[in-house]
């Protein structure tokens, strides 16, 4: 396994605080874009003095910011820079645990996989690290995907890897809370092998931007039942 193959996207928006206990957390890898997604403070400089690469989407959404983060790995490729492996993607708020980034590539390396995903609902969670509200949905969510793709997932947890080849092939388009769903479902119809792996989640470091608020969890709920009822009732595949 060779972790210079891997490229980790972090979307990130006002993390001054958490940004630097990610990127000290992550293992050494061959690149670490970081997508600043219209911060007010100083979340790119304090990237940047971290050494990792910085891009800026100004247009919200979290999908949005990975889109971007994948945009600039095109961009690299195009100017003579090797295509990654490995793609993993973690959030900037530092509830994930970034160092256990090898567990999620191995199988990857290994054969065995082309998406490992890592699960909150399998590992052990912080008290107050996941509010009710999003236990709740992301219960209802899985379910739903169960019984409409025939996919056992537990979770739409944000840390997760995907081989970068497989990932082009998915054509990734949502561009806020329907990204990690989309991802999910879009290979399950791919027939890529995927895994879940048990990780263990932290309250995250300030005030969450979606399930802190009830507008924020309205919003995700729906966006996610929404996509659910896209690819699965209509039967759309992009």
């Amino acid at each position: 396994m060779n972790l210079n193959e891997v490229t980790v996207i972090i979307p990130a928006l006002n993390e001054e605080q958490a940004l630097p206990l990610v990127l000290r957390d992550l293992p050494p890898v061959g690149v670490v874009i970081v997508v600043d997604n219209g911060s007010t403070d100083g979340t790119a400089e304090v990237a940047a003095r971290a050494g990792a690469v910085v891009v800026h989407e100004p247009r919200r959404g979290y999908g949005s910011a990975c889109l971007r983060g994948l945009a600039k790995i095109e961009q690299r490729t195009l100017a003579g820079e090797p295509p990654p492996r490995v793609v993993v993607f973690v959030d900037a708020d530092h509830s994930d645990h970034a160092d256990l980034l090898p567990q999620l590539v191995t199988p990857i390396f290994e054969g065995r996989a082309d998406m490992v995903l890592g699960s909150r609902i399998l590992g052990e969670r912080e008290p107050g690290a996941m509010p009710p509200a999003a236990y709740f949905g992301n219960h209802l969510a899985c379910f739903l995907m169960r019984l409409l793709f025939g996919a056992r997932f537990t979770d739409l947890g944000p840390f997760r890897a995907i081989d970068y080849a497989k990932l082009r092939e998915l054509a990734m388009c949502d561009t806020n809370y329907g990204w990690t769903i989309e991802m999910q479902i879009k290979a399950v119809r791919a027939g890529l092998r995927w895994l879940e792996i048990p990780v263990p989640y932290r309250r995250r470091v300030g005030q969450s931007k979606i399930s802190g608020t009830v507008s924020g969890v309205v919003k995700v709920g729906s966006k996610i039942l929404w996509t659910i009822a896209r690819y699965g009732l209509k039967g759309t595949r992009k």
